[in-house]
């Protein structure tokens, strides 16, 4: 190969981050081929790649370094810091690749680099590298997740079975690092039988031992590791009663306060058990997958005022686009917690820096409150909180417009907990449907909301599934 030929294969990037371009963080980009450096350019920029494809991928701009720098990097082994194909060094501590010995085993260093990207280049990162293995989500639903996570540390995955929900949630932990292997990563299938939380936290046997639950050995190993996000998948999660097996760890979540920096909880277990009392830690994410069918139990309230209720029914069987991009391998990074650690857990943390953008939310909800106290299913505060967090961190990070962010979190927050069968159900959901497309409902003459696409979608199916079948809820079964 020559020197050209490395140089633009080296040069192309799938996610490039401009909040460290601006800053002129990205000082340097390096060819690596079998884990070694083989070549070193100064950074200068970069230019979006012509035609254009998505996700976007970048050429980035540089020239040959000096002598010097290329003498003290050619030839590192970069195997320690990152195993993979592709660009296993991606922002790199500069310190860091000095610090490699011959042998690629860092002078000095015990831990994996880790990195702190701005939201919108992570949501690519991930993006990238869900579709680079051959899986097809859109942008949104990874912004969604991503939002969710952030906003609160419970998320419940709906929808038809096989639509992807356990798959996606691998896939984004995996994107990051987080995997089974790392002790990062860990999925629990519910039973029907669970009728307390010991088949979680764990229980004392018949001599007296605490014996750990899956949960509890998550939790501890999250709290040996506070840098590193971890992640428990709940697959199948209302096969048993989520209120009955799950009540002590909603009931810590809500206790989550601030305590300088960090973030912490009551008691979830105390010494006794342990030999030290365990909260819920601030890097635990904990997810749950759900099918509604003869099978499962339903939520109550209580449970999905907790959560962001995310819903994957679209199929669509003719789209092969995602089969057809480039072949390149996309790597997992390393991301410390702060990536998807919650900013606020109090509205009084973000009111004074985003108190028109809070106003505008509460007024909004507050015209919704008043259709469904008909059926008292009106939000609380705890809703509107958790609402404005996630359309603050949206905002923040350049991600979702407001509109599209708010559309998401009346489906996420508010629709779920309709249900019913008397005519006061359908009532109000024709009101809504008045209030986000400015007509009243005409079943013969279904018209979209432009501010509001999906939950005008998901209100008019429930409609139609209540003047069918004399009842209608959130749930598709």
């Amino acid at each position: 190969m020559t020197p050209e030929e490395l140089y633009n294969a080296t040069s192309y990037s799938w996610v490039a981050s401009f909040g460290r371009t601006e800053s002129r963080d990205l000082k340097y980009y390096c060819a690596v081929y079998q884990n070694r450096i083989i070549e070193v350019y100064d950074f200068e920029g970069y230019e979006e790649e012509i035609p254009k494809r998505k996700p976007t991928r970048y050429f980035l701009k540089g020239h040959v370094s000096r002598e010097e720098m290329r003498n003290d990097l050619i030839g590192k082994d970069v195997s320690s810091i990152h195993k993979g194909k592709g660009n296993p060094i991606k922002y790199t501590r500069l310190s860091t690749l000095l610090s490699l010995e011959s042998d690629g085993v860092p002078s000095g260093l015990d831990e994996t680099v880790e990195e702190m990207l701005e939201s919108v280049d992570f949501v690519n990162h991930v993006y990238s590298y869900i579709t680079s293995g051959g899986f097809c989500y859109s942008l949104s639903n990874i912004m969604n997740l991503y939002l969710s996570l952030r906003s609160k540390p419970f998320v419940i995955i709906s929808g038809i079975s096989g639509t992807g929900k356990t798959k996606i949630v691998q896939l984004f932990a995996e994107s990051i690092g987080a995997t089974e292997d790392s002790g990062q990563f860990k999925l629990i299938p519910v039973r029907p039988d669970w009728s307390d939380s010991s088949e979680l936290l764990g229980y004392v046997d018949l001599k007296g031992d605490f014996k750990k639950g899956p949960l509890t050995e998550m939790i501890e190993h999250a709290l040996d590791h506070p840098n590193l996000p971890h992640f428990v998948l709940l697959d199948e999660m209302n096969l048993a009663r989520v209120e009955y097996y799950f009540s002590d760890l909603l009931s810590v979540m809500e206790s989550r306060r601030r305590d300088g920096d960090e973030i912490i909880s009551s008691t979830l277990l105390d010494e006794k058990y342990m030999g030290r009392s365990i909260g819920l830690p601030e890097n635990l994410y904990v997810i749950g997958t759900v099918n509604m069918d003869e099978t499962t139990h339903p939520f109550s309230k209580k449970v999905l005022d907790r959560a962001n209720t995310i819903e994957f029914n679209e199929v669509d069987l003719n789209n092969f686009d995602f089969l057809e991009g480039s072949d390149e391998t996309v790597d997992p990074i390393h991301v410390t917690n702060d990536q998807l650690k919650p900013t606020f857990i109090t509205l009084k943390d973000i009111y004074s820096t985003h108190m028109y953008l809070i106003q505008k939310v509460s007024q909004k909800l507050d015209d919704i409150n008043r259709k469904l106290e008909l059926i008292n299913a009106q939000v609380g505060y705890r809703v509107r909180d958790e609402i404005c967090f996630y359309m603050v961190h949206s905002q923040d990070g350049g991600l979702l417009d407001e509109e599209e962010a708010f559309d998401l979190c009346i489906m996420q927050k508010v629709l779920p907990r309709i249900t019913g069968g008397d005519s006061r159900i359908e009532l109000v959901l024709q009101q809504l449907y008045e209030q986000f497309t400015g007509i009243s409902f005409d079943a013969t003459n279904v018209q979209a909301s432009v501010d509001y696409p999906r939950s005008t979608k998901k209100i008019v199916e429930m409609l139609r599934r209540y003047q069918t079948d004399g009842f209608t809820s959130f749930w598709i079964s």
